[in-house]
């Protein structure tokens, strides 16, 4: 195999992308890399007239790589196989769109994404000696919590198919049609892997906490107090974060209205704030990654916001007008130069890691707050 093929391959099987896209062919290398199965890589040799008779299947991808087929067969190659698997999905959009909205509550049961093994390790195996109690908990609680988990990971992915393929239409953006480790698509040559995501509550904390205000839980906890609203303690953060905004929004009163208006007109000014310089939640982003996902490559955080109620944000993944308008435009202004310009610098495990990174925020109910 040629020397800089297997340097290549070396540098993206060790997720070492800063090195693999300073080098000139590295981009070129992650288009190929995205037809690398036997099947495409034969048709595209048939593409550019590239005998591949006698050649075994493990050594195909290098062989085209040696052969530098030009850039544009390989783009147009690329964007024929997405329109056909395009058409093929957009055949069901309309219907699948249907579905998600049959999606009435976003809850995820107490067991969270990417934990749900330990979670089910901790609650149930580790704490529960009695095999009458165990099997009791099962029918009781972790049914219902197994239901909400697999609901809302049915909603993710969906969402995000349809997400990725708002992306993937527009004429700036190169998609990716196979496998390819950390990256969805390209934009103006740039890889970027895509992040859907909402507002992060940590985050939030840390604006507060730089201004000075109690984090939102205390404050509603206060409230609660103040006003004589019962709450028990004894619940998982989440729950009672859940509980108590919902008591104190539905609670009959002039002092909860006052309060509930200056406690969402606060969450919308940080909003805005962060919308106007991203970097530092791009970074905070970057450095709170866990610790078995974590990696520096380059990221599109695509951030959803309801400033009218941010619990309710999840709703933003299937508006589909909403999100092709917001994020049509923001490709429609951005340039390679744009591109070039977001690199980024963050700190994981006291080791500094560079990357690129863009953010685009869809924010409805701007005008109330």
């Amino acid at each position: 195999m040629p020397p800089d093929f297997n340097a290549l391959r070396k540098l993206y099987d060790n997720g070492q992308f800063v090195e693999l896209l300073r080098n000139p062919d590295g981009v070129y290398w992650l288009k190929l890399r995205s037809i690398s199965r036997t099947e495409l890589l034969r048709r595209f040799c048939q593409h550019i007239g590239l005998a591949y008779e006698g050649i075994p299947a493990r050594e195909l991808l290098a062989q085209v790589y040696n052969h530098k087929p030009n850039k544009k067969n390989l783009e147009s190659f690329i964007r024929e196989l997405y329109r056909i698997e395009r058409a093929k999905r957009k055949d069901n959009e309309d219907y699948l769109i249907s579905q998600l909205y049959q999606m009435k509550v976003f809850d995820w049961g107490g067991l969270y994404q990417n934990s749900l093994e330990q979670t089910i390790v901790d609650n149930y195996i580790k704490k529960i000696q009695s095999w009458k109690k165990l099997n009791s908990a099962i029918e009781n609680e972790l049914h219902a919590s197994m239901r909400g988990y697999v609901q809302c990971s049915w909603y993710n992915h969906w969402s995000s198919i349809i997400i990725e393929d708002i992306f993937k239409d527009h004429p700036a953006v190169l998609p990716v049609t196979g496998l390819v480790k950390k990256v969805d698509f390209f934009i103006h040559d740039f890889p970027f892997d895509l992040k859907v995501t909402y507002f992060p509550d940590g985050y939030m904390g840390v604006l507060r906490k730089a201004e000075g205000l109690r984090p939102e839980l205390m404050e509603l906890k206060a409230f609660c107090k103040r006003e004589g609203i019962f709450f028990e303690t004894d619940k998982p953060t989440s729950v009672l974060f859940s509980e108590l905004l919902a008591k104190v929004s539905e609670y009959p009163s002039k002092a909860a209205r006052e309060f509930m208006a200056a406690f969402k007109a606060t969450r919308a000014r940080l909003i805005r704030q962060t919308i106007k310089n991203p970097t530092a939640l791009k970074v905070w982003l970057y450095e709170n990654q866990g610790l078995r996902r974590f990696d520096a490559s380059n990221r599109f955080f695509l951030i959803l916001a309801d400033l009218e109620n941010l619990e309710e944000s999840w709703k933003l993944k299937r508006n589909k007008k909403l999100l092709v308008n917001a994020i049509h435009s923001h490709l429609d202004a951005i340039t390679s130069k744009a591109v070039r310009n977001l690199r980024l610098e963050f700190t994981w495990k006291e080791e500094t890691y560079e990357t690129c990174a863009d953010a685009l925020f869809v924010v409805v109910n701007q005008k109330r707050y």
